[in-house]
């Protein structure tokens, strides 16, 4: 058996309750992003670009688009004879399967997985933030200090720091204290959700955290405190460059609005540190004699005959004449009929708006998006106020 350097297990069940109607039918991880992304492709894109070749892809809840958009892995070059990419479901035993009971739990139930590929050390991460991070630098830290587990941080507002797990560390980056998203912050030093463990102390800990009936089994509440409490060589691994939990609508929002301007906060367009996604092929995208395209992003098979303005416009969507979308995000496929005016909206796959709609009012703004869900039609002449949400597949009128 070929011994791995570092292999990746990324955790992508999350329900996402805080992004409503986006997550009613998907996974958090399949949420559509930046126009023709998913949240996913961040992190798997990071692993290509950081060399490391197998990823193990950790599914529960709503896996079926998740699974079917991750495949076999190869627009991220993860298809290997040897490695590449798996997604792992909750091992089903023979009597029944059992959910991921926590963060740990997810890992534990796949030692299998780890031992198969017999890496030296693995690197935990999240399936629902946005960020490019090179994994080899912060392999390369974790080596030289001889770690037992090295946690990616990064410097958060402080009215922030509750949110996240907060550490403090001595000059030499090792970690002196942990606590998982404290009402009075100590620091504003946070844990981005990504570890590197050496593999022995990894599957050590998680056979102890699986025999402890008292432990949630969830690395921020169990493992890490335990680990720093038994004197475990741990050490911060400093990120300064972009970062965006995307756990709420308003923050998603954020994260897309942050691919705008000329000189953008996010830039997606670096070859250097490519974003690689699944995509259909589709004819270039099309701008009307009418349309208007005004601090926007498209991709392919769009057609604008309306103004779209300072918006995200995902793969094959239709915006008809007199149209006027702001401040949006519009998600693949779906259709703007004419005379529909959107503010403050994001709008799921495969939605159709009929003529004359008003999406959003005068309270609209980034904390209260109007939410659409995918496969959804709202009638002609509908009125949606600022905030309110369409589930999946409803009809509005």
């Amino acid at each position: 058996m070929k011994k791995k350097k570092c292999i990746a297990m990324l955790l992508a069940g999350g329900q996402g309750t805080r992004l409503f109607a986006l997550t009613n039918s998907v996974a958090k991880p399949a949420v559509s992003f930046g126009a023709k992304y998913r949240i996913i492709d961040f992190p798997l894109s990071n692993c290509t670009n950081s060399g490391i070749d197998t990823v193990g892809v950790l599914t529960q809840y709503q896996p079926l688009i998740l699974n079917e958009y991750v495949g076999n892995g190869e627009p991220w070059d993860l298809d290997r004879s040897y490695g590449g990419v798996h997604t792992l479901p909750p091992y089903q035993a023979k009597a029944g399967g059992e959910w991921y009971k926590g963060t740990a739990n997810a890992i534990y139930q796949n030692l299998h997985f780890l031992n198969e590929y017999d890496s030296e050390h693995v690197l935990i991460l999240s399936g629902d933030h946005i960020y490019k991070m090179d994994y080899s630098k912060m392999l390369g830290e974790h080596i030289a200090h001889n770690a037992d587990c090295t946690i990616a941080v990064i410097d958060v507002p402080a009215d922030e720091a509750s949110r996240f797990g907060i550490m403090d560390f001595a000059a030499d980056k090792r970690i002196t204290s942990f606590e998982e998203k404290p009402k009075n912050p100590k620091s504003n030093h946070a844990s981005m959700g990504v570890y590197i463990f050496k593999k022995e102390v990894l599957v050590r800990e998680l056979i102890a955290d699986e025999a402890d009936k008292t432990s949630v089994n969830d690395f921020g509440k169990n493992i890490i405190p335990k680990m720093l409490n038994a004197g475990c060589a741990m050490y911060a691994y400093s990120f300064s460059g972009y970062w965006k939990d995307v756990g709420t609508v308003t923050s998603l929002w954020e994260a897309n609005m942050d691919l705008l301007g000329t000189d953008p906060v996010l830039d997606l367009d670096d070859p250097s540190f490519k974003v690689y996604s699944r995509n259909e092929p589709l004819p270039p995208s099309y701008i009307g004699v009418s349309g208007k395209f005004v601090n926007s992003i498209m991709t392919t098979g769009c057609e604008i005959y309306g103004t779209v303005k300072n918006s995200v416009i995902g793969e094959g969507v239709t915006v008809k004449a007199g149209a006027v979308v702001e401040n949006s995000v519009i998600m693949q496929g779906s259709v703007i009929g004419g005379n529909v005016k959107i503010n403050y909206g994001m709008v799921d796959e495969n939605v159709v708006i009929e003529d004359g709609c008003v999406i959003g009012d005068e309270r609209s703004d980034k904390h209260n998006i109007t939410l659409i869900g995918r496969d959804s039609v709202i009638k002609s002449g509908t009125k949606l106020k600022s905030g309110e949400i369409v589930e999946n597949g409803g009809n509005k009128a």
